[in-house]
């Protein structure tokens, strides 16, 4: 059974910083491309980062050198690593991916900045 199961979010203000997990289990995540996505209030999803089985990491013109996208194989976990955080982050953040042609997203977490 494929699972993925955020954490890490939280309320900060402008310039925090916060790390975000994704848990999975069901698959072998370094075998597999993950993405990091987020929905603000009122706005469509939008895909924040991503790296592939290769490692190959990608990221939102938005977030780029702000955020850090990584995972670990022993706790096969996905990061993100989001530094200087403005207003236009807040949103819910979900993990994601594409496993034996289903796709799957967890339950997401709450980031919310304040100024």
């Amino acid at each position: 059974l494929v699972e993925l199961v955020e954490s890490g979010g939280g309320s900060v203000q402008t310039g925090g910083s916060l790390r975000l997990s994704c848990a999975a289990s069901g698959f072998i995540l370094f075998e597999t491309d993950m993405a990091w996505y987020r929905q603000a209030p009122g706005n469509e999803c939008e895909l924040v980062s991503s790296i592939d089985s290769d490692g190959i990491t990608r990221y939102a013109e938005s977030v780029k050198g702000r955020f850090s996208i990584s995972r670990t194989n022993a706790k096969n976990t996905l990061y993100l690593q989001m530094n200087s955080l403005g207003t236009d982050d807040t949103g819910v953040y979900y993990c994601a991916t594409a496993y034996n042609a289903e796709k799957f997203r967890g339950q997401g977490t709450q980031v919310t900045v304040s100024s």
